[in-house]
């Protein structure tokens, strides 16, 4: 019985094959290359996450919270009509600011994305987009008071029209307010991926299919809506984390008349209430992951990109 030779300074047996070798030489690359993402990931989100789970569990009292093991603030959170419509809230502004977003941005993406030849042009157009990115997220959002208020510009102007009679007052410090400052923040969010999937349509593909007879409904159809499908996944995944885990807005626009899970969490922490704080957050998390899987089922996005 003869024993294969392994050579000392290598883990690699002597009996495999080069491409064998060169396989594990690859697996070990990647391995190395991978560890620093993993270790991060490792240290700064399943650390974290695990440690949320586990202080939801713990007992809360007025002021304070002992690691004692309970289940009693997933109860109260799941009987409590107020964390349950903060819930039911939470998920129908991002419906909605989602569908407006995607509503408002495919067609703004389509005109730069597959209208715009120049290059130059779209980069500019892009950079345009991001323009209100170059201030403090807190003044974009307060900016929307002096627009919306009862002699806000929008009543004015709408009073000078004679389109309206007196103030409108539903437009700030209600749930329509937060909708439009959400929708305008975000809606960046979703231009972007759409254009660059947009960007990435042979010219070709279309003038064959005009020359075949087919008009631009068609070609939209069956062509650009279906290339585009990534795009759209990516940027609703974009503004979806961004709206489920929002707070500011709700807060400044709607004179917290709007209360999201978000706003639940900031207004249980500062009550030192940890305990009612993490079960909320854990909540958010596993809404943020469904919505996550299901985009990410639609839509492949290994297998189109």
């Amino acid at each position: 019985m003869t024993v294969p030779n392994v050579s000392p300074s290598s883990s690699t047996p002597s009996f495999l094959s080069p491409a064998a070798r060169r396989e594990r030489e690859g697996r070990r690359r990647a391995f190395w290359l991978l560890s620093p993402g993993l270790v991060w990931m490792t240290l700064f989100m399943v650390l974290p996450m695990a440690m949320v789970v586990y202080v939801s569990f713990w007992t809360q009292t007025t002021f304070a919270v002992k690691p004692e093991l309970t289940t009693e603030s997933w109860a109260r959170f799941l009987s409590s009509a107020t964390y349950l419509g903060s819930v039911a809230t939470t998920l129908k502004i991002w419906g909605i600011v989602l569908l407006a977003t995607l509503l408002i941005g495919y067609p703004v993406a389509l005109f730069i994305g597959l209208f715009v030849r120049s290059k130059t042009v779209q980069t500019a157009l892009l950079v345009a987009c991001v323009i209100p990115f170059w201030t403090s997220f807190l003044i974009r959002v307060i900016a929307w008071r002096p627009m919306l208020g009862t002699e806000g510009a929008v009543n004015t102007i709408l009073l000078n029209l004679g389109i309206i009679d007196h103030p409108l007052t539903f437009l700030l410090f209600s749930e329509f307010s937060v909708l439009v400052g959400m929708t305008q923040i975000y809606c960046v969010f979703m231009v972007g991926p759409i254009t660059f999937m947009l960007g990435r349509i042979e010219p070709a593909v279309i003038e064959a299919a005009r020359d075949l007879g087919a008009g631009f409904g068609t070609i939209f159809r069956r062509i650009i809506l279906p290339l585009s499908l990534p795009g759209v996944a990516v940027g609703a995944i974009f503004v979806s984390v961004m709206v489920l885990g929002e707070f500011a807005t709700a807060a400044s626009l709607s004179g917290r008349k709007v209360n999201l899970l978000g706003n639940i969490i900031v207004s249980q922490v500062g009550s030192l209430k940890w305990a009612f704080a993490a079960v909320a957050g854990v909540v958010l998390t596993l809404i943020i992951a469904a919505v996550i899987s299901v985009a990410l089922r639609i839509v492949d996005l290994r297998k189109e990109m």
